[in-house]
């Protein structure tokens, strides 16, 4: 387990070991390709976009691959449950196929070391590890998320959206019934009024259908923003009893001022980690079981993502 490995070194041949094995082995084991020295360095320029828009074409070039090799690559990585795609939101299928999607490489801890990515960097402010960092939090959060929704009997889709004018939600969930709601995540503890701007076009444009919005970040108060909008700690996601305010009987629960009230109250009752331990749980994450994903220690079972999903 990679939480027991204390040394840095130990840590980074633990995770060389499992890219090697899932990479040259799982993916091998799918399918024949002929260019797999590349796989690693795909996979490589998958973290670095981890969290933002993917550019394939990018991806490939920096790997040595055309276009249609780095798809096809990634749709492999993507069945070894290394990387998956969420795709853009739209209220039609044509708007959801014309944007395009956000990479996220499923364990958080591996997409860490994939980019070099240590504590002592984040310490240092450095700003490009600083960058790296708010879309590794991003990914987490992406993550943990979608491992509770697979738990609800109710099924969901989950996408993003971004505008032309760059605002954004980074995770959207809609259940088949057309509710939604949506997910900001910020890698800091202040929420500055332009960090809702996508929520908000989201409830001004879906009405009723806006089940309701949710920024998560470091801070460590819980509280309504405006109507059916919440600021929560990002330690909200494992600490709620029941986690009955994103799940609910579905995966998405109406918000009441009832709901949040005692979202709040519970929140207010859990110790709140301080922020380097939400960085050892990104970090030093451990893969959890075959389906890869990231678990925090103590935490759920892995969201395992569906072949192909994009």
């Amino acid at each position: 387990m990679i939480l027991q490995r204390q040394t840095s070194r130990a840590r980074t041949s633990w995770f060389a070991d499992y890219a090697d094995l899932v990479v040259m082995r799982d993916v091998l084991d799918i399918a024949r390709i002929r260019q797999r020295d590349a796989l690693p360095r795909l996979l490589r320029q998958f973290a670095a976009q981890t969290g933002q828009l993917l550019n394939i074409t990018k991806a490939g070039q920096a790997a040595g691959l055309e276009s249609s090799s780095a798809n096809r690559y990634a749709t492999l990585l993507e069945a070894a449950f290394m990387i998956q795609r969420l795709p853009a939101w739209g209220e039609t299928l044509g708007k959801r196929l014309s944007a395009h999607p956000k990479v996220h490489v499923i364990d958080s801890g591996l997409a860490g070391w994939l980019l070099g990515l240590s504590a002592a960097k984040i310490n240092s402010r450095n700003p490009a590890a600083l960058t790296e960092f708010g879309h590794l939090v991003e990914t987490f959060a992406v993550g943990e998320i979608l491992k509770q929704v697979s738990w609800a009997d109710e099924l969901s889709t989950a996408s993003h959206f971004r505008t032309e004018a760059g605002d954004e939600v980074d995770l959207v969930l809609e259940t088949w019934d057309g509710r939604v709601a949506g997910f900001e995540i910020k890698a800091g503890t202040r929420i500055k009024d332009p960090d809702l701007n996508g929520l908000r076009l989201l409830r001004d444009r879906l009405g009723d259908r806006f089940a309701g919005g949710f920024v998560l970040n470091f801070g460590e108060l819980a509280y309504r923003k405006e109507p059916k909008i919440a600021v929560l700690p990002l330690s909200a996601l494992w600490s709620l009893p029941g986690r009955r305010l994103f799940l609910g009987p579905g995966p998405i629960a109406p918000q009441t001022s009832s709901t949040r009230n005692e979202a709040a109250r519970a929140v207010a009752r859990q110790p709140q980690p301080r922020a380097d331990d939400g960085l050892g749980r990104l970090l030093d994450a451990r893969p959890a079981g075959r389906g890869g994903g990231l678990r925090p220690a103590g935490g759920p079972p892995p969201y395992v993502p569906a072949h192909g999903r994009e």
